[in-house]
């Protein structure tokens, strides 16, 4: 067991975070410290319960980070090596790690090695740093002499792994980073085209500098075990499952996830001696999950499962709040913006969202079963599912319903005496090995053996997100609805057109109109709608309602 075995972890963009300069001007003389803007967020981050923190990249770049052109500086759009080093304190002081981005497949063009390759072409000593370089080539540069890239991009030059002297620079940049900055891990970016000999490596170095220190891998396709082992990395993104949560929620198919989790755990994640996994339903490459939800109600589920299947949690900045962003052509900024926390100092009780978040990270610190326990499925059809995790006498029982209308599910559960509800607070009484349990629309439920049975009364974290998921189901489209003012007066056009000929507005009052038989509007709901001009989003939406 190591700390990472409970991570719940907080995923930061540093640059979009702070609203730092899209381009660098490598003017040392005017570092602006905007690292110590996030200061104030390591209470937040603590107080919705993570306990952990991915930041990156943070190293000075070109422009989105991703082009190292120094591995051991700061960037100075976000300060100095001393803000880094007193981010990284003020977290280890609040029981918070903090891993960084390892972006060791490729450096920017400004990097020493590549610009020795420009001037001195042949005669270079680092022309063998990055792979396939020629001299009879060219490139949109006029460099005069190619290289290999990392996705088409030359302004990502590819480093040459296999090359001695790149593996020892690397090796001493992680070194240097731990010496200096006491970080507990590193994500490594593109993880799934980096050599594996050159992972080898990484992990003997791992090993080396600090007692559990943590390699996690970006990995989008293929089987994660190839790269998860005692020879390699720790753990890897589990890409297969943010897909299949986000889709399968849309599609109203649990089969898809259940798939999902069954492969994965066929390939032995989170199991002991398996792999491990880094669960996300956003990040700062793909959108919010807000945005993907076409039924936002979905956000309390689909964060369920996220903190409930094998795997440990990650919360990407700002999806706390149920914030927006839409990935644009060309440009991942919406992906990425600049928050002021001040913004939303009244979330905690303010938001349903957000007091969800917060219950879910202490129900996972005080429930062990979440990190170590076994996953069985127990009930599974399109639109209902219930799995628990076990470890010893401890069982956990997740159960699900995306539909639309309310459930009755009659659930097998080990033990006898009553259960408890953790998120609604909800009693169920066993009868012969099953509890019946009703399980509003578009919601779900914790449920555990209640105190008094044998095991210790922990379910009171859950509280102040009773009102925001325990409803009679009538008005499910946001999970933010619960304390909003409705527009009960407003009436919605009935437009007698196919969808795909009404302009955006008609979207928008389709939409309505079938969420006003379902409930009041709140202003809530009205914002989400009105501010939503996307048609394939409009159209995505209007279509979800049965």
């Amino acid at each position: 067991m190591a700390w990472y075995d409970e991570a719940v972890f907080y995923h930061i963009y540093p640059l979009g975070l702070v609203g730092a300069p899209k381009n660098n001007d490598f003017n040392r003389e005017e570092i602006v410290h905007r690292l110590r803007d996030i200061y104030p967020w390591i209470g937040h981050i603590k107080k919705i319960g993570c306990n952990a923190i991915y930041i990156g990249p943070l190293f000075e770049s070109e422009g989105h980070g991703y082009e190292t052109r120094d591995y051991k500086r700061l960037d100075a759009r976000l300060g100095d090596n001393e803000d880094l080093r007193e981010f990284v304190e003020k977290c280890h002081e609040e029981n918070i790690r903090v891993i960084l981005d390892g972006v060791f497949n490729h450096t920017g063009r400004s990097f020493f090695a590549f610009q020795d390759i420009k001037k001195n072409r042949e005669n270079s000593q680092y022309k063998d740093w990055y792979c396939n370089v020629n001299f009879y080539g060219n490139n949109e540069y006029d460099d005069g002499f190619s290289y290999d890239n990392w996705g088409g991009y030359n302004l990502l030059a590819k480093l040459n792994q296999r090359n001695p002297a790149v593996k020892e620079y690397i090796a001493d940049v992680i070194r240097f980073w731990v010496r200096e900055f006491d970080i507990d891990g590193i994500r490594l970016d593109a993880a799934d085209v980096l050599d594996f000999e050159f992972m080898h490596m990484l992990r003997a170095v791992a090993n080396e500098v600090k007692a559990d220190f943590y390699l996690m891998g970006e990995v989008i396709h293929g089987e994660y075990n190839r790269w998860v082992n005692e020879g390699t990395l720790h753990a890897v993104t589990n890409y297969h499952l943010h897909k299949a949560l986000y889709s399968g929620m849309n599609d109203h198919n649990f089969f898809e996830i259940a798939h999902t989790v069954k492969r994965l755990y066929g390939m032995g994640g989170n199991r002991t001696g398996g792999i491990r996994l880094y669960n996300f339903v956003d990040n700062h490459d793909v959108e919010r999950i807000y945005t993907k939800l076409n039924n936002k109600a979905h956000f309390v589920p689909v964060h369920i499962m996220l903190y409930t299947l094998p795997g440990v949690p990650s919360i990407y900045y700002g999806s706390e709040f149920a914030i927006e962003g839409r990935k644009e052509r060309n440009s991942d900024d919406s992906l990425r913006p600049a928050i002021r926390l001040e913004d939303y100092k009244s979330a905690y009780t303010d938001k349903p969202c957000t007091r969800l978040i917060a219950s879910l990270g202490d129900i996972r610190k005080n429930y062990k079963a979440l990190s170590y326990g076994d996953y069985r499925e127990v009930i599974l059809t399109n639109r209902q599912y219930v799995y628990s995790r076990n470890l010893g006498n401890e069982h956990i029982y997740i159960v699900l319903n995306n539909d639309d209308n309310a459930c009755e599910l009659s659930i097998p559960v080990e033990g006898d005496g009553e259960f408890t509800g953790i998120l609604t607070g909800k009693v169920y009484k066993a009868c012969e090995g099953r509890i019946n349990v009703n399980v509003p629309a578009s919601l779900g439920d914790i449920i555990v053996i209640k105190e008094g049975n044998g095991i210790e009364n922990k379910t009171a974290v859950a509280a102040p997100i009773e009102a925001a998921i325990q409803n009679d189901g009538s008005d499910t489209k946001t999970a933010d609805d619960i304390s909003e003012q409705s527009t009960q007066n407003e009436v919605y056009r009935v437009i007698n057109k196919p969808y795909e000929d009404m302009t955006i507005e008609e979207l928008q009052e389709a939409i309505l109109e079938k969420m006003s038989k379902n409930g009041p509007i709140t202003q809530d709901m009205l914002r989400s709608v009105r501010e939503n001009v996307y048609p394939d989003s409009l159209l995505n939406w209007v279509r979800s309602f049965r």
